[in-house]
Order: structure tokens, then C-alpha cells, then sequence
């Protein structure tokens, strides 16, 4: 009798991003850093920093551009994005984590060709230096992991003819979910100030535990949901639909307190 061998499963890797409330508060970002460091296994951290970003920039005499939440990166902001998400958040983060015994190496898309973008092209907006992720680099961060290096990713990525860019943290985390897909069960998790996706965004208690696709398009039609947090669950479903096998969104307390109340993303 013929028995099929069957497939290995696949190791863990948690995908864990970080928003800019925990990076810009100390206590908050050790306590982090803290659980992060206590998670079993393979993981990669992802953050952003736009406030501090934002900060810096108003220090030197530059004025910010949002539109719908994004943010215009011009020549003089594209240096300042660089400096703050590349150099100061990132080597802090990655030297903080060493002090609780996880090997972190800090990266942006460029590293080892790790996340290739291209400029964002627009029919209406010229964001400037905004990059859209085109692919990343699956079999280095493979080994990466598998050497036991835990990447700490920045919020920039490159276009492959020397040119950096800015791009958005929360998509970096998701296509980094979708490609890592492929060889890892991956969990993908966002934390952020809040304990969850609220119905009303002043009560903590107002937590939807469970949204699947169908909810969503619901919560969306009824004016539920913050607009801010809509970016973000769009990307979850798009990692859903390709591969990504669960994503958690909440305070960071979650990491490693069992009873803490979330959100989980499903199809």
C-alpha cells in the first residue's frame, strides 16, 4: 500500500506593526519591546513614525502635507522620513531589543533588496517620493529567519535605480504577511493605542471582536468605522484573500495577556 507523504507544516512567523503612539511614548514602547522580545519563534517587527516624522520636520521650517491621511513626501520630507524611520526609530528599536536578548537587524526595502517598490502614480495626486510595494525578497528573508535574526523594518523602500521612498508601514506589513505566506504560517498583527476596531472611537469597551468581509462591507456602509481605520482593514482583507492565515488587530497588551480583548480579521 502507497502512502502519500504528506507536507511538513509550515513554521510560525508573527508579523507584528507598531504605530506611531507606542514609538512616540517611552514607557509604552519598552513595555512593547518587552512583550515582542517574550514571542516564541520567528518573527519580524514593522513600524512606521510619521509624528515624529512630522515633528522634525516642522523644526526645520517644513510644513507638512496630508491628504486623506497621506502624506505628501517632497525632496526635503523624503530626507526627513529617511533620517527619522531609517535612522533614529529604527537603531533605537533594534537597540532596545537587544537588551532583551532578540537579535534584531534593522532594515529598509533596500537592504538586501528586500522590498522593491515604484513610485506612486497618481491620476489627480503627485505624492512626491511615495512608493507602492512591488515585491519582496522571500527566499533572503527566509534565511534571515531561519538564522535567527529577528528584521526590524522601517517605513521605506527603494525602486531599484537608487532612489528611496516613503511608504506606508501598514502595507509594508501586509505584503511582507503575503509573501512570507508562501513558507510560514503567518499571523499578522497590528498594534496600536487602542484595543481594537471600535464602533465608537472614545469607548475602549466598544471592541468588535470578530469582523469577517461580509461585516465589514456593512460597518462600511453604515458609517461605523472611523475612516482612519479603513486603510487598514483594507489591507487585512487583502492579505486574507492571498494566503495570510490570520490577522489580529489591538493594544499591545494582547502579545502576551491571554484575556485581552481584540480584534480578529477573517474572510
Amino acid at each position: 500500500m502507497n502512502i502519500k507523504a504528506q507536507s511538513p507544516k509550515p513554521e510560525a512567523l508573527s508579523i507584528i506593526k507598531i504605530g506611531g503612539n507606542i514609538i512616540d511614548n517611552p514607557a509604552e514602547l519598552k513595555q512593547f519591546l518587552t512583550d515582542f522580545s517574550k514571542i516564541e519563534g520567528n518573527k519580524i517587527l514593522v513600524h512606521g513614525g510619521g509624528k515624529s516624522a512630522t515633528k522634525m520636520a516642522q523644526s526645520i521650517g517644513l510644513v507638512p502635507q496630508m491628504i486623506d491621511g497621506r502624506r505628501i513626501t517632497d525632496a526635503p520630507m523624503l530626507d526627513v522620513v529617511i533620517m527619522i524611520y531609517a535612522g533614529e526609530i529604527n537603531k533605537n528599536v533594534v537597540a532596545q531589543l537587544q537588551t532583551y536578548n532578540t537579535n534584531a537587524i534593522g532594515f529598509s526595502g533596500a537592504d538586501g533588496n528586500l522590498i522593491l517598490s515604484t513610485k506612486r502614480n497618481h491620476p489627480t495626486i503627485d505624492y512626491g517620493f511615495v512608493g507602492d510595494v512591488q515585491k519582496v525578497n522571500t527566499p533572503l528573508l527566509k534565511t534571515l529567519l531561519n538564522s535567527g535574526i529577528t528584521p526590524v523594518f522601517c517605513a521605506i523602500t527603494h525602486d531599484g535605480q537608487g532612489q528611496l521612498l516613503n511608504t506606508n508601514a501598514d502595507t509594508i506589513a501586509s505584503e511582507l504577511a503575503i509573501a512570507a505566506s508562501e513558507v510560514f504560517d503567518v499571523t499578522l498583527t497590528y498594534c496600536f493605542e487602542k484595543a481594537g476596531v471600535l464602533t465608537d472611537v472614545e469607548d475602549e469597551n466598544s471592541v468588535i471582536q470578530q469582523i469577517n468581509s461580509a461585516l465589514y462591507s456593512k460597518l462600511k456602509e453604515e458609517g461605523a468605522i472611523h475612516s482612519g481605520m479603513i486603510p487598514k482593514l483594507d489591507n487585512c482583507f487583502n492579505s486574507l484573500s492571498k494566503g495570510v492565515q490570520k490577522i489580529r488587530i489591538g493594544h499591545h497588551r494582547m502579545l502576551q495577556n491571554t484575556n485581552a480583548i481584540f480584534t480578529t480579521i477573517e474572510l
